[in-house]
């Protein structure tokens, strides 16, 4: 029985030419994931600190804890967020994306 699966296991070992057909299917592989994976993800990042780099005051955002604002102030690599009636915290601009009330008020604009 141990001898006829290592006779198919050596009948069955690839040629010499195919270890092209390997690489080929490695590079396509890789080529895939990069279109369907890597440049999109790369895409929207870019976008959202784009769109981080525009915010402003008066700006209505939202928190990455779901914290609902407005900017009141811009600083360098924070915000400062108006809560609730004098009530401001400062918040890291990574944390912070557009409201999207805020979103849904400017495309009725």
């Amino acid at each position: 029985m141990l001898d006829i699966i290592l006779l198919e296991a050596e009948s069955a070992s690839p040629a010499q030419g195919s270890s092209w057909s390997v690489w080929i299917m490695m590079i396509l592989i890789f080529v895939v994931f990069y279109f369907f994976m890597i440049r999109p993800q790369t895409k929207k990042q870019k976008e959202l600190q784009k769109q981080r780099e525009g915010m402003k005051k008066g700006d209505k955002v939202v928190t990455a804890g779901g914290i609902y604002g407005i900017i009141k102030e811009v600083q360098e690599t924070s915000f400062l967020i108006e809560i609730s009636k004098d009530v401001v915290i400062k918040v890291d601009k990574g944390s912070v994306y557009a409201s999207a009330d805020d979103a849904q008020t400017e495309e009725k604009k």
